[in-house]
């Protein structure tokens, strides 16, 4: 029962995160004139297809891990290549407004063999009817529609409604919007745990209570001391704080204090093994607020507290160098899933929050695939004028799914050794 709960809220939280992400792609393409083929929700086999008035098919698919967005003309592979056969409807005007590429037949449908076809400019289809020899050139109309192998309905993409056709700014925008929209998510969800808590963390670096027997202890510090300085490198917030400790596992370092005015100089021999996996800790908390406005604020400072340690890991790999151990795939978030879902709603919520401030940090590492690789596309066509051809852009987005193919193996492979092994 445990572990089918566990499944449950898992992918509940996973879905949340990924198709509020999706959905900041979407909202800003529609925005800039991009269609948008496809909003799917869940991934894998089709179980429910919904055509709008706006041209986007929304689907229901069997997996129930997140979702994706399909825009026109973005790293997508036409569904209509020469040679095939496939089926054509022809309007009152014999232009084609359905072309059908799925096995089934319909009765009003012309099967052809595909020749030629421009699906974005000049909009026609050339192709040799079955029983005929030479072929015959279709016009195509601008709202056609495709129906694919697993028969979802799609519409065709005229090239002033692709993604090539938006301006850089749009581009960007587009791109970014994913990953702003899990910073958003982050900060109203930490808000809602801000309200649901009986106080909220002061993201000063002033201590609200200290651990008996426990490093800071033992080294002086009081509650109500403000941090000021760790290891000659000054301090203001708590999450400077925090990232700076966890970095010093197994050190002895210097710590200077405000209290009562006056600045007091400690030397603290943080927790943790230098060469482990485990972070430095030296027994502290944060001063704690209780005023409604500071809970509603908490959105915000838990969220850039998140985004500070996390940078601070990301930076820490080109100090001290690659470590698989920084990353968690799939298997380490089922299994702090595990370990949240016996805490109640708020645990989970916070846990939510913090997964979704991560992803969009991911999300803006520039490598190819991801969004801020296609940012950095963007850029580069800001600065040349001009994209990059589609074959090179395929090079390099290709290149980056490998890159992330191959990590996403090495942290599941390490994950499971960890847990299991």
């Amino acid at each position: 029962m445990q572990t089918l709960q566990t499944i449950i809220v898992f992918l509940i939280i996973f879905s949340i995160i990924v198709v509020i992400h999706e959905f900041g792609h979407y909202f800003f393409a529609k925005r800039a004139g991009i269609l948008v083929r496809e909003f799917a929700i869940g991934m894998g086999p089709k179980l429910f297809a919904k055509q709008g008035k706006d041209g986007t098919t929304y689907t229901l698919r069997m997996l129930p891990l997140g979702g994706y967005v399909r825009l026109a003309g973005l790293n997508e592979e036409e569904a209509i290549q020469p040679g095939m056969q496939v089926g054509l409807q022809l309007d009152a005007q014999d232009q084609v407004n359905v072309i059908n590429t799925t096995e089934r037949t319909e009765i009003d449908e012309l099967p052809v063999q595909i020749d030629q076809l421009d699906l974005s400019n000049d909009m026609y289809i050339q192709a040799i009817p079955v029983g005929q020899v030479d072929p015959v050139r279709y016009n195509v109309s601008k709202t056609a529609q495709i129906i694919e192998a697993d028969g979802t309905r799609v519409q065709v993409a005229p090239l002033e409604s692709r993604y090539e056709a938006a301006t850089v700014g749009q581009k960007i925008m587009t791109n970014f919007a994913g990953p702003m929209n899990n910073f958003i998510l982050s900060i109203i969800t930490f808000a809602i745990v801000g309200l649901l808590m009986p106080a909220v963390p002061n993201n000063s670096s002033e201590i609200g209570a200290v651990v008996e027997n426990n490093p800071a202890a033992e080294a002086g510090m009081l509650a109500g001391d403000k941090i000021i300085e760790i290891n000659q490198q000054s301090v203001s917030t708590w999450s400077e704080v925090v990232s700076m400790i966890q970095a010093l596992p197994g050190q002895t370092v210097p710590v200077v204090v405000e209290r009562s005015g006056e600045e007091i100089p400690l030397t603290i021999a943080v927790s943790g093994e230098p060469d482990g996996e485990a972070v430095g800790q030296i027994g502290i908390y944060a001063a704690q607020k209780t005023g409604l406005m500071d809970r509603l604020l908490y959105g915000f400072t838990a969220t850039w507290g998140v985004i500070a340690r996390v940078l601070s890991v990301i930076g820490g790999m080109f100090s001290k160098g690659f470590d698989i151990n920084m990353f968690g795939g799939p298997v380490a978030m089922a299994e702090a899933t595990s370990e949240v879902v016996d805490q109640g709603y708020t645990t989970i919520l916070y846990f939510m929050a913090f997964l979704s401030t991560n992803l969009g940090i991911v999300n803006l590492l520039p490598i190819p695939a991801l969004d801020g690789g296609k940012i950095v596309l963007n850029l580069i066509e800001a600065v040349r004028g001009k994209p990059l051809s589609q074959e090179k852009e395929g090079i390099i987005t290709i290149i980056g799914v490998i890159f992330l193919f191959i990590l996403m193996i090495a942290v599941t492979w390490n994950d499971i050794s960890r847990v299991f092994f």
